[in-house]
Order: structure tokens, then sequence, then C-alpha cells
């Protein structure tokens, strides 16, 4: 009993961590708030100060805001090894393109490329929500979520009903839907004809794209080129529930590999005084091969 309260706690501690780090980006900022928390300092402030690391240390360091690594160090020499725990933090999702916004058919859409392996039937008639960063002119860094708080709306990709999918219903499932048609769909609503004089009853040039325009500006200050200098991550909408009517299982988006990633730090976290320095690196870009600056 005393094990699976334990347990308990531990398992709606890894929910909330899956809720709220949908991103590799999230997840290193939850991450450097753990280790803060459990007494981490960053090693840019360390060596900015000339100090030395001695046994018992814990220090943190983060690459490009998107990995994290720990150590805590050990009373031996680092010539008798370290103890190394790794997972990675970035997830199956879709991007957005860097000129992704598009009307077509009186709607509005985000063009997108699929990262890692997305299993790409699964992602249609699905809520799903923006999470990510947009970078403006100035150099100002506005964080982005649409789609997870109940009063925000939702973005989807479009599928077919079933009437009209007879030809769809004969695919093999890697080609029911294309890469390419995983487009998601950010918009219907056209924005108002003109009331001004001389210009009354002046419709514009696609209409839905310029509403979805205005709405960006009103809400985020945003102009269309500021999706160059964006990074915009599309996921599915919602929070990690329990699964079963026993509540034995988790389900959620993003377990792999953040299942490995939150008790891998965890466990870091809960150690004091080791012998050989421990080491805990939460790493991006696994999905797509380990390649990049913060893989």
């Amino acid at each position: 009993e005393g094990q699976l309260a334990e347990l308990e706690k531990l398992n709606a501690e890894y929910m909330d961590f899956l809720s709220r780090g949908k991103t590799e980006r999230e997840c290193a900022k939850i991450a450097v708030g753990m280790a803060e928390a459990a007494g981490y300092r960053n090693l840019d402030d360390i060596i900015a100060k000339g100090e030395s690391l001695k046994a018992g240390d814990k220090v943190y360091a983060v690459n490009m805001a998107k990995a994290v690594i720990l150590f805590i160090v050990g009373t031996k020499p680092i010539e008798e090894g370290m103890n190394i725990l790794g997972a990675h933090i970035d997830s199956p999702r879709l991007d957005a393109k860097q000129n992704p916004l598009y009307e077509e058919a009186d709607l509005a859409y985000l063009d997108t490329h699929y990262y890692g392996g997305v299993k790409k039937c699964q992602w249609v008639a699905l809520p799903l929500a923006i999470h990510g960063v947009v970078v403006k002119k100035d150099g100002e860094v506005i964080d982005v979520v649409i789609g997870e708080d109940e009063n925000d709306p939702v973005v989807s990709v479009t599928d077919l009903l079933p009437h009209l999918a007879a030809d769809q219903m004969k695919k093999q499932a890697s080609t029911v839907i294309e890469g390419e048609k995983l487009d998601v769909l950010i918009g219907s609503r056209p924005l108002a004809e003109s009331k001004t004089e001389g210009e009354k009853g002046k419709k514009e040039k696609e209409a839905v794209k310029a509403g979805i325009l205005k709405l960006l500006k009103e809400k985020y200050d945003m102009d269309e080129e500021d999706f160059l200098s964006a990074e915009l991550e599309i996921v599915p909408a919602g929070k990690a529930r329990e699964t079963g009517l026993d509540r034995s299982m988790i389900m959620s988006y993003g377990q792999d590999d953040r299942v490995c990633a939150f008790t891998s730090l965890k466990a870091i976290l809960d150690v004091e005084n080791v012998e050989r320095t421990a080491c805990c690196i939460l790493v991006d870009k696994e999905e797509i091969g380990s390649v990049g600056a913060t893989g």
C-alpha cells in the first residue's frame, strides 16, 4: 500500500509533466525549474564567477533552449567514470513551414511538414493545439499556446466523410493520408467588406486569410513575415488522462520518450552525495536521427 501511494504521487507528477511539456522547449523549461528547486545551479553562472566545482555540487546547462544536461559531482575523480542517464524530449508532431499561411476554397490553412515517426492516418479529425515561439522583428520572443485552455479554439487536419471516401478506403494505411495532406485548417470566416467611403463593397483578396492575419495582429501583434522566424509545433490538444475503469494506465501524447526523460530527471534530482559523478542528459532531435545542434 505504501508503494502504491508513492507510485500514484509519481504518476500524478508524470501526467502533469506530459500535459505541460508538449514540445522540447517546454520540457527543457520544466526540467530547469525542477532542477533549480532541487538546488541545481546554472553552469554558466558558475563559470562567469570563476568558481570551481567540488564533490556534492549540482549543476545544469541548457543548449539553445532545447536540451538540458545535469550533473551531481562525485567524490571519485572523473577518470573513474560517470553514471549516465539519457533520454530524448522531442516527439512526433507537425511543424508549420516558414511561410505556412494560405487560403484554398475559402478556407485558411497552415502548410506543415511532419516531424519524426508520424503515423499519418492518426492525425486527422483530431483536436490539435499550436505550441511554439514567434520571434518579432525587434527581437522580442513571444510564447504561443493555442488550444490547451478549455476556452481556446482548436485546429485540425480534415478527413473525408465515410460516404465520400470509397477510393481512400482502398488504400494501405501508410497512404490513406499523404504527408502533403496534413495541412492544418485554421479558419473559414472572411474579413468583413470594407466600410470606408469609396471602398464600400470592395472584397478583400483572400478574405479568409486576411481575417486570420487580422486576428493574429490583434491577439499576438504578429505579422505574416513573423512566420519566417517562428517555430510553431502542432500537437494533440488536451491533458494526459488516466485510462481504464481501474485507472491503471495513462493515455497521453508524447510518452515516447518523455516517460524515460521524466523518470531519469526525477532519479538524478533524488540523489545526494554520489561517489561517481552522475549525469542526466535530455536531448532533442532523436525522432529524426539525432542530427542538428540540439541532438
